[in-house]
């Protein structure tokens, strides 16, 4: 189901793979359990749960 060979990244580390995707509803399964959103928010496989972090377009603009 997965390649990591030892076993699947940790949650914090940002380098686990999406093995379900399922983009009509907005989310992605990954090997280490969580579930990610599109709206960036993540659903961990302990329950707890990461608000999304949206940066908006006043944050983008550039100074001229």
């Amino acid at each position: 189901m997965c390649s990591h060979q030892s076993s699947c990244p940790t949650v914090d580390s940002g380098a686990a793979h999406i093995v379900a995707a399922h983009p009509e509803q907005g989310w992605n399964l990954l090997c280490n359990g969580a579930i990610v959103f599109d709206d960036t928010g993540e659903l961990l496989p302990d329950g707890s749960v990461i608000a999304p972090h949206r940066v908006y377009a006043e944050q983008l603009a550039i100074a001229a």
